[in-house]
């Protein structure tokens, strides 16, 4: 057996937590798939994301098959002195997932199987993918990755998220990528889930294309202790395309309260992970850049108490909340805010129709000289964004 080493990021947590791994996609980063979902999990856990061979920080070696990529979790789980962890992944992370189940069941605590399968396509298909790429590298996957990937309208909605992802796909060796191809090709555990006897939690995605929720509901009918959950609006890739709620489905998964994060530093990653999903990187990256001494205390403030204690609260989702934070900024007059919560709101789902008839419901409410000037800003900032 092939024992690769997997480079596992530690992205943070309590020392003495219990460790939960997080296994990614083929042609995907740990940074870029998890970043944001691990953001919400690292209050209660300590959680650490690894990479694929050729993929992120992990090196190329020998072939390797899936039994040897789960051999390889298992090593990295000895060097952070873990004898038991919580399991998450993703597409080739949940066949991961599934032989570490079956080849050390005493050692995984929970998996959550996202947007993967028993088997995932068929062997000719896999074989015929790693022979372009060890031709032609990665970049030729870059044009169909998009259908493949996300759900419709993800990329125009989350366009530094898409672009992130995509980025990692062109930045795997082209080796790397093949021989993770030639393990899907040789992976088949569907006649021996009912020997899996651990919690396992099979999370699809409703727009999923390579796996789609048939593909989860064979895990889910197949072994002994599950659940079955359907993201919809979600494409292959669901903890880049819906963090926030495939943290909470882990968490709850592997037992860990609903309650809010109970430390300061908690609150501000919480909220610093909701406000760059709403707002976007590249907003609150310039936010960032952009802080003096004279306004760090200001900008944590915000993300403490608007980001971390407010837009994080259960009792409304995101795009209620944006409809909510225009009505009161077209009140309010504030266009700047306007601007970028315009912006959010599409991010948030926010159609351009409910826009229309939110701005029309304030020209009664709020009055027609300021629903004059927030469709003017609305008329730019959406022409902007098509």
């Amino acid at each position: 057996m092939t024992v690769p080493r997997l480079v596992g990021t530690d992205v943070g947590g309590p020392a003495d937590a219990p460790v939960l791994l997080l296994g990614p996609s083929l042609g995907t980063s740990a940074d870029t798939l998890w970043s944001r979902a691990a953001q919400h999990l690292r209050a209660h856990l300590r959680v650490v994301a690894f990479d694929l061979p050729g993929h992120g920080r992990s090196p190329v070696g020998a072939p390797v098959t899936i039994a040897d990529l789960a051999a390889g979790v298992l090593a990295l789980a000895d060097r952070l002195g873990a004898d038991t962890f919580h399991y998450a992944g993703d597409s080739v992370g949940g066949c991961i997932g599934l032989q570490l189940l079956l080849d050390a069941p005493d050692r995984v605590r929970t998996a959550t199987l996202l947007c993967t399968g028993a088997s995932i396509g068929d062997a000719a298909g896999w074989r015929e993918r790693a022979a372009t790429v060890r031709a032609e590298g990665t970049t030729a996957l870059l044009g169909g990755a998009v259908q493949r990937w996300f759900a419709p309208g993800f990329a125009d909605r989350q366009p530094e998220r898409a672009a992130a992802l995509l980025a990692a796909l062109r930045d795997t060796d082209a080796e790397g990528y093949a021989q993770v191809c030639d393990a899907l090709a040789a992976f088949d555990v569907t006649a021996r889930l009912p020997e899996i006897g651990a919690p396992v939690l099979a999370v699809a995605g409703a727009a999923d294309v390579p796996t789609p929720p048939e593909s989860l509901a064979r895990i889910a009918s197949g072994v002994r202790n599950r659940g079955l959950e359907v993201l919809d609006g979600v494409g292959h890739l669901a903890p880049a395309e819906a963090p926030t709620r495939v943290a909470e489905l882990i968490a709850a998964h592997c037992g860990i309260p609903g309650g809010r994060p109970t430390t300061t530093d908690a609150v501000h990653d919480a909220g610093l992970a909701v406000r760059r999903a709403v707002l976007g990187d590249a907003h609150v990256d310039r936010a960032i850049a952009a802080t003096t001494d004279l306004t760090a205390d200001f900008q944590r403030m915000i993300t403490e108490y608007a980001w971390g204690t407010i837009w994080t609260r259960p009792g409304l989702d995101r795009r209620s909340r944006s409809l909510i934070t225009l009505t009161a900024l077209v009140a309010r007059g504030h266009h700047e805010e306007l601007a970028m919560h315009l912006r959010a709101a599409r991010r948030n789902g926010v159609t351009l129709d409910e826009i229309k008839e939110l701005l029309m419901q304030t020209a009664i409410y709020c009055g027609v000289p300021d629903a004059n000037t927030a469709f003017r800003i609305a008329t730019r900032v959406l022409e902007e964004e098509q």
